[in-house]
């Protein structure tokens, strides 16, 4: 099995973080497998999905319909509405797999891995990448 961390900057920035050329870079040459991207942390998660062309304003928009940032949460602490982030595995899990054969990820055309932090309050954030061969 063959694994690496990666370091994701976040800043005070919340959003979608583009990981798919680390991906690609760390499944290069390594024949037939399965890809499984795991993020160790309560408040955020990794997601498949078309970025720019809106599709990132989008999401984090609905997000903030969906679990609004305001004080109803009983998870009370950081940043307002903190505690919505740590519904955030309803909607984006911590962890995704992908096929991965003759070295390629089997991604869709318009498909990007990324990691969705709504969390303006972690800058820095640890993604793991684990490829069991096939």
């Amino acid at each position: 099995m063959k694994r690496t961390e990666l370091a994701v900057h976040t800043g005070s920035r919340r959003g979608l973080f583009d990981i798919t050329g680390e991906c690609v870079d760390f499944v290069r040459g390594e024949g037939d497998g399965l890809l499984n991207v795991f993020v160790p942390h309560a408040t955020c998660g990794v997601v498949i999905m078309e970025l720019g062309s809106g599709s990132d304003a989008d999401l984090v928009e609905a997000l903030d319909r969906l679990l609004p940032r305001d004080d109803r949460w009983r998870h009370a602490h950081g940043s307002r509405g903190h505690g919505a982030d740590h519904v955030l595995p309803l909607l984006a899990p911590p962890s995704i797999s992908i096929p991965v054969v003759g070295g390629q990820l089997q991604l869709g055309t318009w498909q990007s891995i990324a990691l969705l932090d709504p969390n303006p309050d972690n800058p820095q954030r640890k993604v793991h990448l684990t490829l069991l061969p096939g």
